[in-house]
């Protein structure tokens, strides 16, 4: 299984009841409805799991059954021309649901929001759905920001990090597989310390619980707990943060790398790309676990969706050598910055 997210089976584990309530908001049919089109707010911090419940949700057969069609959004920054495409893409649909006007095309529209919420910007395209979407139509928006919660007309859902026990599920279904965590007892007990230094990140989870299950040796499993422990400390006592905390807040974070010592690489921040553009080749695990040795500014390939959207996240990284870090880093303090 080489996928981040909770989808265990034909279900999402950890997640069960918030995709019920979205469920039910989805196929709820107001009486009286009104001139606001329903909208759920769906709030928490980065990679938690926002887009893969609601694509989890978006494959439920009675979802599909109830709208005609899902649209899928990411404003990244609300520039015009992303707040503009928005408005073009709705209008398009207009036009095609006027010129089949027989046929019931409730929309369902997904919305996610990867940078701060700019409310003029947010207004012009809340007005571009009231205008465009179809009666009984329904949208979802997905943010970091709590400030989107105001705009819904239902309860915002807000998610938050796994707990330490169904985190360790997820992480030990991943590692062992098919096999039984009972029967190899050391491994097991290597496998949770790991999984308590990755502080609930789903990515982080998917990648190591990935390289521990493609090297099932306990020299090699223990070499990446003692890895782990030296770069995580020390990462802390530089910049005072866990770089995995950094990442999963899209802030810049240096990552250590186990098999060339004398190199560290800076996660400079990420991106999701679309299934229509194109991605890296190398893979995060290839540069922080791998013998591969990019040069300067580089991009990685951290996970990629198996469900619609089909979203990829890439992230932007440069090669420092650890004999320059304390320079930068005085530079850094010098200039009110932390880490770049």
């Amino acid at each position: 299984m080489r996928i981040i997210h909770l989808q265990l089976a034909n279900c999402m584990f950890g997640r069960e009841m918030e995709a019920q309530l979205v469920i039910n908001f989805l196929l709820h049919t107001d009486r009286h409805e009104g001139e606001d089109l329903g909208l759920l707010p769906i709030v928490g911090p980065g990679q938690v799991g926002k887009t893969t419940l609601v694509a989890h949700v978006c494959k439920n057969e009675r979802v599909r059954g109830h709208f005609s069609k899902i649209l899928f959004f990411s404003i990244h920054s609300f520039t015009n021309d992303e707040v503009s495409n928005f408005e073009k893409a709705c209008a398009t649909e207009h036009q095609n649901h006027m010129s089949n006007s027989n046929i019931d095309r409730r929309l369902l529209v997904v919305v996610e929001f990867i940078g701060d919420l700019n409310e003029n910007a947010w207004n012009r395209i809340y007005r571009a759905s009231k205008q465009y979407v179809p009666s009984g139509s329904k949208i979802i928006v997905t943010s970091r920001s709590d400030e989107i919660v105001k705009f819904g007309t239902t309860r915002a859902l807000t998610l938050k990090y796994l707990s330490h026990e169904s985190y360790w599920y997820f992480f030990k279904t991943i590692t062992f597989g098919s096999t039984d965590p009972k029967m190899h007892p050391r491994l097991t007990q290597l496998a949770m310390l790991i999984a308590k230094m990755l502080n609930s990140s789903l990515i982080a989870g998917n990648i190591t619980a990935c390289l521990l299950r493609d090297n099932f040796d306990v020299h090699f499993w223990g070499k990446v707990l003692t890895f782990f422990r030296g770069y995580f400390q020390r990462h802390i006592s530089r910049f005072g943060e866990h770089p995995i905390d950094l990442i999963c807040q899209n802030k810049p974070a240096h990552v250590a790398r186990m098999t060339i010592p004398s190199e560290e690489f800076m996660v400079q921040h990420q991106n999701e790309c679309s299934l229509e553009e194109e991605v890296p080749q190398i893979t995060f695990k290839d540069v922080m676990f791998g013998s591969v040795k990019p040069h300067e500014k580089f991009e990685v390939l951290t996970w990629k969706a198996r469900i619609p959207p089909y979203y990829s996240r890439v992230y932007t990284c440069e090669i420092q050598k650890l004999n320059t870090t304390a320079s930068k880093r005085k530079r850094s303090t010098k200039n009110g910055s932390t880490l770049c």
